[in-house]
């Protein structure tokens, strides 16, 4: 329901080693082009860039909030190198940039209370995930600090009459997030609401605003609820447990108008998170959709209180219903296959905003109408000038992997397949297999102009397999890969390549493993496991030894990772790390590897990267390394991203296409 730093020394070991100083015999080797420090990368050829710029060029509008004065909304979109807040007055209106930073702002919301005529946002700085709250003033075009200006701020959440927000921010000791409250009649003075252990957030406020929904997260398997009393600071655990019961995952949580239940998903005696009421009054819960086998990923509420609108992950689709919550009486709404992010009310209550993301369209803005159901296009995004009508539709796969579900019922794991429309008479296509990070994350339908140009332009199947340990398939499953069950999602992988072998369309011979953070754990992992069946690999900010990790991840997630991989400080897990990490196993890798890393990175710290760079080279091969000075857990800024992916396209061209193909 809602997430220490390195060592002075080592930090300025490593600003040396990306200046180029000679602190390793390797380091004279780099080169520096702008931000990014770049290791046998060759140049890229204009050719190649240019054909990648138009789906370079492609953009999203993500929708943000309505305005509660009038009829425009704010979107995040980018129209220089990073995504910026913008306005949008109507239908098709131009966008009007509001925000302009440097840095990515990807987030924005109104008071509720027309008399404070601004927004918050958060920023930070370089991708280090520090992020700071502002307020931005429309009258003045503005921005105030409004947090710390160290620490890690997040998770605005405005009061109901909109005098007051309360935010989390671990200001007081790096590690746990406690809740501050900012009153806008001083806006710049935060107070210490509650002081937590662990990781939590708010997700709404009572009508009267006298209480706060607040949760603790412990992993993806387990969190808390409660409601805070704001006049005596009383903390009252909903729905508590028996000691040894099994855990319970909550998602989303919003009061009823009427202030005497709550609307909320949980998986208590289900495989998936379900929608449910809660009456504060009495502790008893009623299912609202007992019949839907799959999780409930997101929530929103009118102001009214009359409509819950809600989606249902099916399969990595998303499916949308609106909830009458007086009769119970739900209406699934009719939309093209694909993704839905950031619904919001209008404050009139009779209109939904939401944005929506098709593998032929890219994330767009549009506002639906209660009263008729007609869906209208609020923003417009580039696409390069591409006829994205051609894009692929993926498919949806099963395949089967080593062990059973079920005595005698072999399991099977979903995937996602992208395949090219027009290959040759007999020929087969090269692979990417590109594995999610989380690892509780899922692959998921959806626009990708990175797949697509994959696809279309250099004949590349694409298969995004969903592999135990992720989510949307039921708690069973999440769980499959825990601690000491690591290595059984590699074995997936090694399912996947027989799959793969046994397609007449796919070519076992040139088939590269892609993915990042958790998943370039898994690139690693498949290259030190079946490195005589793949062709390459491309590891982005992927772990290479768990206990490293652990030991150089920010201290606000320490905890919460330990949660899922294991405590490296029980001897047990120690030595299973040591037998596992891919780090202790790259001399069997003697195939090309392309390692990107950001380094200002607080989750996957640069560490992780130097270190198997560092391995690889043992081994007397010269893994590409693509290092971004400016970036964290992933390439935000377009001229990073573009530069990224021609390097990306030029690995794959060289090393996985012009292999010599499967003989017919």
């Amino acid at each position: 329901m809602l997430p220490t730093l390195l060592r002075r020394l080592r930090w300025c070991a490593l600003a040396l080693l990306a200046l180029g100083l000679t602190l390793t015999p390797h380091a004279a080797e780099r080169v520096t082009r702008g931000n990014l420090r770049l290791e046998n990368i060759p140049d890229i050829p204009p050719a190649l860039a240019e054909r990648t710029q138009q789906y370079q060029n492609t953009r999203s509008a993500l929708l943000c909030d309505f305005d509660p004065a009038g009829d425009g909304l704010l979107i995040a979109t980018r129209f220089g190198n990073t995504a910026q807040i913008h306005r949008v007055e109507k239908p098709g209106g131009m966008r009007r940039q509001l925000t302009f930073f440097n840095e990515p702002v990807a987030n924005a919301s109104f008071s509720p209370d027309p008399r404070f005529r601004g927004f918050t946002f958060t920023r930070d700085t370089g991708g280090g995930e520090f992020f700071q709250l502002y307020w931005f003033d429309l009258a003045t075009g503005k921005a105030t600090l409004l947090s710390d200006g160290k620490s890690r701020n997040g998770g605005a959440t405005w009061s109901s009459r909109g005098d007051r927000f309360v935010y989390t921010s671990t200001r007081r000791n790096g590690r746990d997030t406690d809740l501050y409250v900012v009153n806008m009649a001083n806006p710049t003075k935060s107070e210490l609401l509650l002081e937590v252990k662990g990781t939590w957030g708010a997700t709404d406020w009572s009508p009267d605003d006298s209480q706060l929904l607040i949760g603790e997260f412990i992993s993806a398997n387990e969190s808390r609820v409660f409601v805070l009393d704001l006049a005596t600071k009383a903390l009252t655990q909903l729905n508590p447990q028996p000691k040894h019961a099994d855990p319970i995952s909550y998602g989303g949580g919003r009061f009823t108008k009427d202030g005497k239940g709550l609307l909320f998903a949980s998986d208590q005696d289900s495989e998936f998170q379900r929608l449910r009421y809660y009456d504060l009054a009495t502790g008893k819960q009623e299912v609202l959709t007992p019949d839907i086998d799959w999780d409930i990923a997101g929530m929103t509420l009118s102001d009214d209180g009359r409509t819950l609108a809600f989606v249902a992950n099916e399969n990595g689709v998303a499916k949308l219903y609106l909830l009458d919550t007086a009769t119970r009486k739900r209406t699934p709404v009719d939309l093209p296959m694909g993704g839905i992010a950031r619904m919001r009310f209008a404050p009139d209550s009779q209109r939904l905003g939401l944005t929506i993301n098709t593998p032929q369209t890219p994330g767009d803005t549009y506002v639906l109408s209660l009263a008729d159901r007609k869906m209208e296009r609020w923003t417009f995004s580039e696409v390069g000038g591409l006829d994205t009508s051609k894009f692929v539709t993926p498919e949806l796969i099963t395949y089967r992997t080593f062990d059973e579900s079920a005595p005698g019922k072999p399991r099977e794991i979903p995937a996602i397949i992208y395949q090219p429309k027009h290959l040759p008479a007999g020929a087969k296509a090269p692979v990417l297999v590109s594995i999610h990070g989380g690892p509780e994350g899922q692959s998921t339908v959806g626009f990708s102009s990175f797949v697509q140009f994959l696809v279309n332009e250099m004949g590349m199947a694409v298969v995004l397999p969903n592999v135990r340990g992720s989510e949307g398939y039921g708690k069973t499953y999440l769980k499959l890969d825990n601690v000491f069950q690591r290595e059984d999602s590699v074995k997936d992988i090694g399912a996947l390549l027989d799959w793969i072998e046994d397609q007449p369309t796919l070519d076992q011979n040139r088939v590269a493993v892609y993915g990042g953070s958790y998943g370039g754990y898994m690139v690693l992992a498949a290259m030190t496991h079946y490195n005589d069946r793949l062709a390459a690999g491309i590891d982005v900010v992927g772990i290479s030894n768990f206990s490293t990790f652990l030991k150089n991840t920010q201290d606000y997630r320490r905890d919460l990772r330990r949660a899922e991989y294991g405590d490296e400080r029980d001897s047990e897990v120690a030595a299973f790390f040591d037998r596992i990490s891919p780090l202790n196993h790259m001399h069997k890798v003697n195939k090309p590897m392309l390692i990107a890393q950001g380094y200002n990175d607080p989750r996957v710290p640069v560490t992780e990267a130097e270190q198997v760079v560092e391995a690889i080279k043992k081994n007397g091969a010269q893994p590409w390394y693509f290092l971004a000075m400016d970036e964290g857990h992933g390439f935000a800024k377009k001229n990073n991203s573009d530069h990224f992916q021609n390097a990306m396209m030029l690995f794959l061209e060289q090393n996985v296409i012009k292999k010599p193909a499967a003989a017919k």
